[in-house]
């Protein structure tokens, strides 16, 4: 086998490895999000108050799940690299 090309299998294990960060990145942010949206319904918030809440529901959501993207791709290439 070429030592510069990857296997079929460890081109199967990346899209595997990108599709499991993107779905649990994407159910961190819809979490975090859900919760912000729980808040308001809670305390009955309305007008700039709902808005401002669900906002940073919103950047918080995003964070997260951005955060959660990237760590997980990176632990898989660190595993990948050393051979797990």
């Amino acid at each position: 086998m070429d030592m510069g090309r990857e296997s079929r299998w460890e081109k199967d294990a990346m899209t595997v490895e990108i599709v499991f960060a993107l779905v649990t990145a994407a159910v961190l942010a819809g979490v975090i999000f859900a919760a912000a949206w729980c808040l308001v319904l809670a305390l009955g918030l309305s007008g700039s108050a709902e808005k401002s809440v669900l906002v940073a529901g919103g950047v918080l959501g995003g964070a997260a799940g951005l955060w959660r993207l990237v760590r997980v791709l990176l632990r898989f290439d660190g595993q990948r690299r050393t051979g797990h």
